[in-house]
């Protein structure tokens, strides 16, 4: 029978793991860009095992564009020209039969072919090689990505500001941003892969610019409105572990 996640559920995913992790990792200036989305039509795209996780019967869907600092395996030091780099990523949030909370990714763009190499390699992730820049131009960043082989380019412009403060647990912001695994379709089924950091220190997003290719991109129609909710995270340091069943 299958389990859905309580809120006992959500806050035990936080503990750091007793095994071992594989590597460090930064996530710096995140927007969370969310949109509201019919459950159905999310459950239609995702694969077998997986189920889609709703919030007062609503589900969601989101672009997040962040900067990635200072990524390394474990036993080694940050390398200049490849720990640090951009990704974008297009969500859903999930669970699967036992219940468990996490997050499924339609995509993740990067401008670093080893990150992307890894990625896919090693966590079979849905990692995308594009060219991005994000340079703070007047207190913003101004954030552009084009992935290799698409016509078109998205852009976000935005500011993360203000006090930061620690999701509510059971509100949508704790719903949304506190998510510790994820799943991937590998040759061996669906697996599950975690990650552990503090709660996120969310923010308020400031947003000039955006535009919603990547969703086109994923398959979707376009919203024709503007995010639904959006939040920001000045950044957080990040442990991640292998992949299990």
């Amino acid at each position: 029978m299958m389990a859905v996640p309580t809120l006992e559920t959500r806050l035990a995913v936080r503990d750091r793991p007793s095994r071992a992790h594989v590597m460090h990792q930064r996530w710096e200036q995140l927007a969370f860009l969310h949109w509201r989305w019919d459950a159905a039509e999310i459950q239609r795209t995702l694969p077998p095992g997986l189920h889609v996780d709703t919030f007062q019967g609503d589900a969601w869907i989101a672009i997040v564009p962040f900067y990635m600092r200072g990524i390394r395996p474990r036993f080694c030091p940050p390398m200049p020209g490849i720990s640090n780099f951009l990704e974008m990523n297009v969500r859903t949030y999930v669970h699967d039969e036992q219940g468990r909370p996490g997050v499924w990714f339609y995509s993740l763009d990067c401008n670093q072919p080893l990150a992307v190499w890894t990625a896919r390699t090693f966590f079979h992730l849905p990692y995308q090689h594009a060219r991005m820049a994000a340079p703070v131009v007047e207190g913003q960043i101004d954030y552009t990505c084009h992935r290799r082989g698409e016509p078109v380019e998205s852009r976000y412009r935005y500011q993360v500001s203000g006090e930061t403060y620690v999701a509510e647990p059971g509100s949508l912001e704790f719903f949304l941003a506190e998510r510790y695994l994820l799943f991937a379709q590998t040759p061996r089924g669906i697996r599950c892969g975690q990650v552990h950091h503090t709660p996120y220190p969310l923010a308020d997003v400031k947003l000039d610019t955006w535009d919603v290719n990547p969703l086109l991109q994923a398959g979707f129609a376009a919203p024709q409105r503007p995010p639904d909710h959006l939040i920001g995270s000045p950044g957080v340091a990040v442990r991640v572990y292998p992949l299990t069943a």
